[in-house]
């Protein structure tokens, strides 16, 4: 299984040790290769809302240099994980927002690639607030197709993994650890609703109203054929 890890600080920290219990254990499941990028290391640039990807010329994205490997990596890895620490009261840190500012046209109503549909996803966090990290990466996978998104968010109460009363810790790294396990296992199973719903809208009203025929993201979704299949 290939497995591309996207880390939302470069510091190795709370959430990279957590993130390395986890791809021990799924390691130990079975063959895994692991491909990792640190953001901001890897992705050092704010997306400059340019729009060349939404018109199709991603490549000619002023920071391609930087989101062409994450973006081959996401193509061609069978599952993702996302792992990244809770900031305050602003879910994600702002090098993680960059890298899903930087792949945004990859959900359905721009220009969905059929591979997303097959992958599976982890996203995991540390941090008091966990639960507001995860959800709008959830939400954003699932714009993109990915089959299924699974997620854990450890909530440490404290600044140092090793600093966790030893109970909590011990409940902390079985979770990971059971969790690894089941993604390793975690199979293709029917997209979820909401993104067959999504579908529909993007087909019936956003490209046929909104849109319209002659830009991008409607000539794409012609040419692909997605007016008439699913692509899941």
């Amino acid at each position: 299984m290939k497995v591309a890890v996207f880390h939302g600080s470069p510091r190795k920290g709370n959430t990279y040790l957590a993130t390395k219990i986890f791809l021990d254990e799924l390691s130990s499941c079975g063959e895994v290769h692991v491909t990792e990028f640190f953001m901001p290391n890897d992705l050092p640039a704010f997306c400059i809302g340019c729009t060349l990807c939404f018109q199709g010329e991603h490549e000619k994205c002023p920071n391609a240099q930087y989101v062409t490997p994450i973006l081959d990596a996401l193509i061609h890895a069978d599952a993702l994980v996302f792992a990244t620490p809770h900031y305050g009261a602003c879910s994600m840190p702002g090098a993680m927002k960059i890298l899903f500012d930087h792949i945004d046209f990859l959900v359905l109503n721009v220009s969905p690639r059929e591979e997303m549909f097959e992958k599976k996803a982890f996203i995991l966090t540390t941090g008091a607030g966990s639960t507001s990290a995860i959800k709008p990466m959830k939400s954003f996978l699932k714009h993109c197709g990915v089959n299924r998104v699974y997620s854990l968010g450890v909530r440490m109460l404290t600044d140092q993994w090793v600093n966790m009363p030893m109970a909590r810790r011990t409940r902390y790294e079985t979770s990971l650890r059971r969790a690894a396990q089941r993604f390793y296992r975690a199979q293709k199973g029917r997209p979820y609703l909401s993104t067959i719903v999504f579908y529909h809208i993007v087909k019936s009203v956003v490209m046929k109203k909104y849109i319209g025929a002659g830009n991008y993201p409607y000539e794409n979704w012609r040419e692909k054929g997605y007016f008439d299949k699913r692509p899941f």
